[in-house]
């Protein structure tokens, strides 16, 4: 579930970034909003389910050398839990805005697909 809350705007950036010209304005600003409405739905349900607690999510390893461990990994706690639930809310809103408030530019698709590549790397840090 962690792993979905934070990838599912870079998959709407992927997809819009790709196939943006050929999907329209429309299908593209839809390939970035619901995903960002799912991750937001994601990060509420951990909020629900390991609040107090710690999960550690393993991604790869980066560095191994004897003893020492370098790997990335998603630490989620309450208080990360909160704040992916405040920048997943703010970013959906920000995105459904975008909808009406870019209607006039025109590359609408890269615009959108940026948007949710800065969400990712918000839900990143």
């Amino acid at each position: 579930m962690v792993f979905l809350c934070v990838f599912l705007p870079f998959l709407g950036f992927a997809i819009t970034s790709i196939f943006g010209r050929k999907l329209g304005d429309r299908l593209s600003q839809y390939t970035t909003c619901i995903p960002m409405l799912l991750s937001a739905l994601c990060a509420f349900y951990l909020l629900i389910t390991h609040y107090g607690s710690e999960l550690v999510v393993p991604l790869f390893t980066w560095i191994e050398s004897g003893h020492f461990n370098v790997s990335w990994a998603l630490r989620i706690d309450t208080l990360s839990c909160v704040m992916m639930c405040v920048v997943t809310i703010v970013s959906t809103l920000v995105h459904i805005y975008s909808i009406g408030y870019m209607s006039h530019d025109s590359s609408i698709p890269r615009f959108m697909s940026y948007l949710s590549l800065f969400t990712f790397f918000m839900l990143m840090l």
